[in-house]
């Protein structure tokens, strides 16, 4: 009762109805709220901030900027959808509102678009050594199986691309890196798709603020070899694992492209399925099992295979498995 009173006087008031039906449709920095808005920053801060406190909105800090979203969990939820659903959407003030969201979606988007312009080149070049990332994903989707997983995380996000593959099989999807610039660009594509199921955070991958034991799948897609300790991520991420909860890790097998490691910042020229299996082993995963999809038509020294190696967060004694996919 006291959290149900604490909400409804919380939004008892116009730009906190507005701010409710804003958050609702995006997640957005207290900046982003004064422009739609049209009011002061610090008027607008002192709203967020009762919202909050009645826990009807979330404040994530990302740096020295802070998002704000509609509550996702907790008692407080609840009351925030039902409050959201009861907003008349033909008022002429929200109406206005929704529209100069569309505007500050359209600059973040266009700014996205820009780094990734810039930057696509690079990319490019790596993707046309090995299969089309379009293989690597329904590999992923077909180890995954046919059910429907409540949360599902995904580290090193990067563009959000995996959680846009992974958004028709999660309730509730996470993606974590630590490039805001990649992150605008993940909010950016979020948004143009529609998951409002999905969000990206900031976070260091070896310490997540991620809660033990609260996620069904962790998804680490091409970002191992980033690492300077590939074997602490798998163990920080096997931490966040349900128990029967899977880890899918998606990489290069061992190869000889030193230029990847010179012009393209890789630690790690691949990794053999070895190794792979021993961190999985070390951090209490089992059931390890290996797939390695090979690009066609090129001579060995000039392709990349990618290992996918899926491992589960179970008691029972690890048996590992091993097939090529050509």
């Amino acid at each position: 009762m006291d959290t149900l009173l604490t909400g409804l006087r919380a939004a008892g008031e116009r730009t906190r109805l507005r701010l409710l039906a804003i958050l609702a449709r995006n997640e957005l920095t207290v900046s982003e709220l004064t422009q739609i808005l049209g009011q002061s920053q610090p008027r607008v801060s002192r709203h967020l901030k009762l919202l909050c406190e009645a826990r009807l909105l979330e404040r994530i800090p990302e740096g020295t900027w802070v998002f704000y979203r509609l509550t996702q969990r907790g008692a407080g939820a609840p009351l925030a959808r039902a409050l959201v659903e009861l907003i008349p959407g033909a008022d002429l003030e929200i109406e206005r509102d929704l529209r100069r969201l569309e505007t500050v979606r359209a600059i973040r988007a266009e700014a996205a678009a820009t780094y990734f312009r810039e930057n696509a080149a690079k990319w490019d070049r790596i993707r046309s050594l090995y299969v089309a990332e379009s293989e690597v994903e329904r590999a992923m989707l077909k180890a995954l199986g046919d059910d429907t997983v409540e949360d599902l995380l995904d580290l090193g996000t990067g563009t959000g691309r995996i959680l846009q593959v992974f958004a028709t099989k999660t309730n509730r999807g996470l993606g974590i890196d630590l490039s805001r610039e990649m992150l605008a660009v993940a909010r950016a594509n979020l948004e143009g798709a529609h998951l409002q199921h999905c969000q990206v955070r900031h976070g260091d991958i070896y310490n997540l603020s991620v809660a033990t034991g609260s996620m069904d799948v962790v998804t680490i897609h091409h970002v191992l070899h980033f690492l300077d300790d590939p074997g602490a991520a798998v163990a920080e991420a096997a931490r966040t694992l349900r128990p029967g909860g899977r880890l899918f890790i998606a990489d290069f097998a061992p190869h000889a492209l030193e230029f990847l490691r010179t012009d393209y910042s890789h630690r790690r020229l691949g990794f053999a399925d070895t190794e792979v299996i021993g961190w999985c082993d070390s951090a209490g995963l089992v059931n390890t099992d290996v797939r390695h999809l090979k690009v066609a038509g090129k001579r060995d020294k000039e392709k990349l295979t990618v290992s996918l190696w899926t491992s589960t967060q179970h008691q029972h004694a690890p048996t590992h498995r091993s097939l090529e996919v050509a």
